[in-house]
């Protein structure tokens, strides 16, 4: 894709959010460049100059992102040890990369659906 101005949805074959957000994909030119981090973002784009940080503006919400997850997270463990009663140890086993997994991509989804909606806000 070439450096042009024209967002995400303006151009055909432009993934979604969730491909986006697992990829880390800059608003402006699709290069892999938007995380520096799995969970933090980059500067700016290395593809073509964007200055992620500017449309950033700081990590609004987040927390209240991860108490979110955090709290489905909770209710499901406790559904899932009222259900099936698995030992501590394959509970451990089994919630610690789910945890870790889902709050990363929680975090990234979040942080890539915010940049885009304020590059499609001054882009406009």
């Amino acid at each position: 894709m070439g450096t042009d101005p024209a967002g995400p949805n303006d151009q055909k074959g432009q993934p979604g959010l969730v491909s986006a957000a697992l990829s880390g994909l800059c608003p402006r030119c699709g290069a892999k460049t938007l995380f520096a981090a799995p969970a933090a973002l980059a500067a700016e784009c290395d593809g073509c100059g964007l200055d992620i940080m500017a449309l950033e503006r700081g990590g609004r919400f987040v927390g209240v992102v991860t108490m979110l997850l955090a709290l489905v997270l909770i209710l499901a463990s406790m559904g899932v040890d009222e259900w099936l009663r698995p030992p501590l140890w394959a509970s451990f086993l089994f919630w610690g990369p789910v945890t870790v997994g889902s709050v990363i991509f929680g975090l990234r989804f979040y942080k890539t659906m915010w940049v885009y909606h304020q590059y499609e806000e001054r882009a406009e």
